[in-house]
């Protein structure tokens, strides 16, 4: 084979509750903030939402029989908080049990449970949701009560995904729930969410020490267009807030000194307390990488109009994203395995190979127009396939260059709701049509035998 991986390197692939398991009111599941948000008029594409999604609640046997047709060594899933955990905290037995099947199946199948503990679906009972310092006390609880139920059985723990989307993309962008707009509460969100991380760890830790503890965070590169001051300083603010206001506390303990002066005029004086940061720096086992594309950025053109709206980019809404010419997918996101080599490139000599910290990437696909057939089978060789190949190949050449990356979990196994997209963006490997068949894609036959052989020819 061309490209071959160690026998130890993980293949799997990646799912979240709320857009996957549907069942929104069974068992005594309570609301999350995305059952409220997909209620506000135009938030969600066609009005669409999670209240049914793919079934998996009820379909979990057989979309666990799946994975293990597709040779899936891995799965990555998240727990719904107010599907386990009632408003006063208390444990949902039946929410609980949902979980503690699915840990069972996976297992039955040999398919090895990797569990997140937030994917967004944040209790809708909460007041003030991240903005609340409370919410981070509340959410160790929480992991605490899935700990005690599932730590025989699940030994890796991811504390949230993307805590940049669950801060900045929803409170100061909008764009997700809550559906704020605020930049001051997006920047007490995300120092809410590392709080709510690092005490977890701790929390974890100290119950369980041989479990494999870490986080995933979303990155997506900004590249300068060119060596002008002005396109160099929008591609340092944006890595800044979207990535470095992330890895620097969990790996250094501090916050970036240009990041904080970029934001000095909105940093809340009371938000960081003693102890936080070296809370938020509790060492960890694995980072997750999700990656998806890189962004061409420039500054504005003199006399242009600023962008209208809400942005998510808070220290440079200003950006403008450069069209490079690339291949593109379904979201518009340009096609460049090459950012994925170099990126993995970067946490490894800035960050994780100092701290003896592994990288996976827990989130890699792509959405695309697919054309099924009669038989509801989609050939999307040249476009989804391709996309997995090449961003395969990328991670090999990383791990040559000395990458220490253990493991590829593509997202998504399902098609499935997309959030604000709703149903109409399609990532999955396994087609989910209208009458909720599973049909694997020919992205999903290849990604099988690729994880079956440990490896491809290009």
């Amino acid at each position: 084979m061309d490209i071959e991986f160690p026998s130890s390197f993980r293949f799997g692939s990646a799912t979240s509750a709320y857009q996957i398991e549907g069942a929104a009111t069974a068992d005594g599941k309570e609301e999350s903030i995305w059952d409220v948000f997909c209620r506000v008029p135009g938030a969600i594409f066609n009005g669409e939402d999670g209240l049914v999604a793919v079934d998996h609640y009820h379909r979990y046997r057989e979309d666990i029989a799946l994975m293990r047709e597709l040779n899936l060594g891995t799965y990555r899933f998240s727990v719904s908080w107010p599907r386990v955990l009632d408003a006063e905290g208390r444990v949902n037995a039946k929410g609980m049990d949902f979980y503690s099947r699915v840990v069972d199946e996976l297992l039955a199948n040999d398919i090895t449970p990797w569990l997140t503990l937030y994917h967004w679906d944040l209790p809708a009972s909460l007041p003030g949701g991240w903005t609340n310092r409370n919410t981070a006390k509340r959410f160790v609880d929480y992991a605490q009560a899935v700990h005690a139920h599932l730590a025989d059985r699940v030994r890796i723990w991811t504390t949230l995904n993307e805590p940049w989307c669950s801060s900045f993309l929803s409170y100061a962008g909008g764009h997700h729930a809550p559906g704020q707009t605020e930049p001051v509460a997006a920047v007490r969100a995300a120092h809410h969410l590392l709080l709510a991380h690092g005490w977890t760890i701790q929390a974890l830790r100290a119950a369980d020490p041989d479990a494999e503890l870490g986080i995933t965070l979303n990155f997506t590169p900004a590249i300068a267009a060119s060596d002008e001051s002005a396109d160099v300083d929008i591609a340092r603010r944006l890595n800044g807030t979207n990535n470095r206001y992330f890895t620097d506390p969990i790996f250094t303990g501090e916050y970036p000194a240009d990041v904080l002066t970029d934001l000095a005029s909105i940093w809340p004086d009371d938000l960081v307390h003693d102890g936080d940061l070296a809370a938020i720096a509790t060492p960890i086992d694995v980072l997750g990488v999700n990656y998806y594309t890189t962004n061409l950025v420039a500054a504005p053109a003199a006399g242009a109009e600023p962008p209208a709206g809400a942005s998510p980019n808070i220290t440079a809404p200003e950006a403008v994203v450069v069209d490079r010419g690339l291949p593109k997918t379904a979201m518009g996101w340009d096609i460049d395995p090459s950012g994925l080599r170099d990126l993995l490139l970067w946490l490894h000599g800035t960050y994780t190979a100092a701290a003896g910290v592994s990288l996976v990437i827990t989130e890699n696909g792509a959405a695309f127009d697919d054309v099924a057939d009669a038989d509801g089978f989609v050939d999307d060789t040249a476009d989804r396939l391709a996309y997995l190949k090449g961003h395969l190949t990328a991670v090999h050449e990383a791990m040559e260059a000395g990458a220490d990356v253990r493991g590829y979990l593509a997202w998504s196994l399902l098609d499935n709701f997309e959030w604000a997209f709703g149903y109409a963006k399609r990532f999955g490997i396994v087609r989910v049509d209208e009458d909720q068949r599973r049909t694997p894609k020919a992205s999903a036959r290849w990604f099988a035998e690729v994880a079956r052989l440990g490896g491809f020819d290009t």
